[in-house]
């Protein structure tokens, strides 16, 4: 047995026999060394998720944020079974070199996503990653070519594929032919979530390099607005509202319902109200996923009220028999004439996990899924098969969601070959889908991952 077998062996031994309660497929496990990249709201909470569920160690964080780092340390310390601190970074390639490890989550802002999972992968270690996968379709090229020949596993933290009330929905409703022939889907985000206001640039926080944060992505001066939690209200580090929320409904139509691609995307759209703010995102936005014969419809709006204020953001999947709603909380099945109605809930497990009542800025109806999504990734680094979120279906989401941004800006429906990767005979769409990187940073290449 050599050092690290024995420290792997011996944390799983003290982990299993402090704590109870972890599910039994992972009781044989040895103990797996996990690293944090991004150590911010979300990356916290989906971290302490699978803390709850698996005796892995956390032996690294990694943050370009000195004071939400050292708070990150502090709170996995109070989390995990050792007690231990873990080490920290300000540069994740300086941890991938020093640290042994088995699994990296990534949860930084979007325009990191690339270069850290790829050079994850390149280190030995198998990744969680959030969504989406991928600011450009190039990187999630790359990001794809590079799992599959390291023979990583990798996840994409679209947990709607892991919530068990959808689950049910997709088991009880969808596929026992409840709504019949399904002709037409609507999915929707009208949150007041874009940012408003337009504070003045100023310097950035002495705790944050803001030249390391923007790496890859064009330098803007530092703003309030973006760091933390606000920077989807920019285009340099994101993909604007269909690139968070669209991301989300789609793959969980795409899931329920078992389609692939989109045959073309068209969208129209742009800032139509709040023209104030400093964001640069749409406040309005619509787009046709068309799969064939099943039009899926998006539209987002961060102003004005909700057609259906109990499913603001939300799928509404008809067919002839009947209308499924479903959202992150609950769905209702409609039936259409003497059917019978049902309906299901989010499951909390406060008897399980009590901790998730108090925890701060938790997403409460969404903690159950999410440590089913990592219970589900675990399952597949131990078999080494695909997880329910595999990799190749981020990308697929990822880049319809870019696509219907990029057929927004040109103002025509574009027609995707999944096989060569490229619009059909459209050169200009095809050069937008690569965007440029900030030197020193080089963009990934799918053939030289």
């Amino acid at each position: 047995m050599n050092r690290r077998e024995f420290l792997q062996a011996s944390a799983a031994g003290l982990a299993l026999s402090a704590i109870g309660g972890y599910t039994p497929m992972f009781a044989s496990q040895k103990s797996k060394r996990v690293a944090l990249i991004g150590c911010g709201w979300y990356g916290k909470s989906a971290h302490f998720r699978l803390l709850q569920v698996a005796p892995v160690e956390v032996v690294a964080l990694c943050d370009v944020d000195k004071k939400m780092l050292a708070e990150a340390a502090e709170m996995v310390a109070e989390r995990q079974v050792s007690k231990k601190t873990p080490r920290t970074y300000g540069d994740y390639r300086e941890m991938l070199k020093r640290e042994e490890l088995d699994i990296v989550h990534i949860a930084t802002p979007d325009h990191w996503h690339a270069l850290a999972m790829i050079a994850a992968v390149k280190a030995g270690a198998d990744v969680y990653v959030e969504k989406p996968i991928s600011t450009d379709v190039v990187e999630g090229q790359a990001m794809l070519a590079a799992a599959r020949k390291y023979k990583r596993v990798v996840q994409v933290d679209m947990q709607r594929r892991s919530t068990p009330h959808l689950i049910e929905a997709r088991d009880r409703i969808i596929r026992e032919g409840k709504l019949g022939k399904i002709g037409h889907v609507e999915i929707c985000c009208y949150y007041h979530m874009r940012a408003r206001g337009n504070p003045p640039d100023t310097a950035p926080p002495e705790h944050l390099n803001w030249d390391m944060w923007t790496g890859p992505a064009p330098m803007r001066p530092y703003n309030k607005i973006a760091h933390p939690r606000g920077w989807r209200a920019f285009m340099e580090y994101s993909n604007g509202i269909i690139g968070d929320m669209c991301v989300h409904m789609l793959d969980m139509v795409r899931w329920m319902l078992d389609l692939g691609w989109p045959k073309h995307i068209s969208s129209s759209g742009g800032i139509l109200v709040d023209k104030a703010s400093k964001a640069n995102i749409s406040d309005t936005q619509t787009a046709t996923f068309d799969f064939g014969e099943l039009p899926v419809v998006w539209t987002h709006r961060t102003w004005g009220h909700a057609p259906d204020p109990d499913y603001p953001w939300a799928a509404f999947i008809y067919g002839d028999k009947g209308t499924l709603k479903a959202d992150v909380h609950k769905y209702d099945f409609i039936p259409r004439g003497k059917g019978k109605s049902a309906q299901g809930k989010a499951l909390y497990e406060y008897d399980k996990y009590p901790e998730d009542e108090t925890e701060k800025d938790l997403e409460r109806h969404v903690a159950s899924a999410v440590r089913a999504h990592w219970k589900n990734f675990l399952k597949m680094v131990e078999t080494r098969g695909r997880p329910v979120s595999d990799i190749e279906e981020g990308y697929i989401t990822a880049t319809s969601c870019i696509l219907a941004n990029i057929a927004m800006k040109l103002g025509r429906t574009l027609t995707w070959d999944p096989e060569k990767g490229q619009v059909v005979g459209d050169k200009e769409a095809n050069r937008l889908l690569r965007r440029p990187y900030r030197r020193p940073w080089v963009h990934p290449d799918p053939k030289r991952v």
